[in-house]
């Protein structure tokens, strides 16, 4: 079944607010899971999406079996998005977490850029009967542990409070061992804010891909076979290719700049982040980077800069002696609960 993709445009912001994210527990960027950003696992289409789907790539190997009602897709994917953010924050907050989470299903609409009609609710509930419904077989890594296993997205959920015209106002949400485990050991990457107005599939499962695989990292390059194959589109290469153009002439991708260059290859680059005042940090050497991967095993690296980099940018830019000694010294207090 090929994704379908028509013209490229980001997503209008439905809630232009400064207070995107209006409780507490948002008081941070939206993050996904490192494992799920690595290989497919949602449905591209935009239909019901029946197929079993088996991937495997450098000794990963994936089967997703849908339910009748379809595979879970990467737009239900926004709830894990939503779950993984307020977990974080809590975690980030010194409060204890647990894999049973209750939502507010008007404040998830809102946060993900979703419609908050009478549809926009409808879909709400089909995305968690597809969630709970898919069911994956694998050997994906979470939190340093490789075990064969088999689990649903989420293992339940259940509408605590209806309105008084039916919609859920409220609802209870189990997340799976798996993917709790994920948030427990922070394997986890910060996304951008736009990623909710990536209208389609593809592109959002592109940015992931670029955000898991560039991190901070000036630039990544990659075959478009492979890129095809991690995408987990079901389009033939020469229609994957084409809609790859079709993105890199729209140019819009949150943080990456997309290019094609010989031998069929793609290239994503980091876009430049402008700094005022011109002070910024040097490049981290690649001992640095090992120091802090021996720190912070688990943990994505290039994330880790870039939240130093941050907290470097809102400590008022102070002058460094020593960025990578600052770097790795961030990094293990990090890893001690310390920051």
């Amino acid at each position: 079944m090929a994704d379908t993709f028509p013209a490229l445009s980001l997503d209008r912001d439905r809630h232009p607010t400064p207070d995107f994210f209006v409780c507490d527990i948002f008081d941070a960027l939206p993050k996904d899971d490192m494992a799920s950003m690595e290989h497919p696992i949602f449905s591209l289409s935009t239909r019901p999406d029946r197929r079993i789907l088996n991937y495997a790539h450098n000794g990963t190997e994936i089967t997703v079996v849908p339910s009748v009602k379809g595979l879970a897709t990467l737009h239900d994917k926004d709830i894990l998005i939503y779950c993984i953010s307020q977990l974080m924050a809590a975690v980030n907050a010194g409060r204890s977490i647990s894999r049973k989470l209750t939502l507010k299903a008007h404040d998830l609409l809102v946060a993900t850029n979703r419609e908050t009609s009478g549809d926009g609710y409808k879909r709400l509930r089909e995305a968690f009967e597809r969630l709970a419904g898919t069911r994956i077989t694998t050997n994906m890594e979470t939190g340093g542990q490789e075990v064969t296993t088999g689990f649903g997205l989420i293992e339940s959920w259940q509408i605590v409070r209806a309105s008084k015209g039916g919609r859920m106002a409220s609802v209870s949400v189990v997340l799976s061992e798996w993917l709790f485990r994920a948030v427990e050991s922070k394997s986890v990457l910060t996304l951008s804010t736009d990623y909710f107005r990536l209208r389609k599939p593809l592109e959002r499962r592109i940015y992931e891909l670029a955000r898991k695989h560039c991190g901070r990292q000036k630039s990544w390059r990659v075959s478009v076979d492979t890129l095809l194959k991690k995408s987990g589109s079901a389009s033939p290469r020469r229609v994957f290719r084409k809609m790859i153009r079709d993105m890199i002439a729209a140019d819009h991708l949150p943080d990456y700049e997309m290019a094609e260059e010989e031998g069929d290859l793609i290239r994503f680059t980091t876009r430049n982040v402008v700094i005022e005042d011109g002070l910024h940090l040097p490049p981290l050497s690649a001992e640095a980077l090992e120091a802090a991967r021996r720190l912070a095993p688990g943990l994505d690296i290039y994330a880790l800069e870039a939240d130093w980099r941050s907290y470097w940018a809102a400590s008022g830019k102070p002058r460094l002696r020593a960025s990578d000694a600052a770097f790795v010294g961030y990094v293990k207090a990090r890893a001690q609960g310390q920051t």
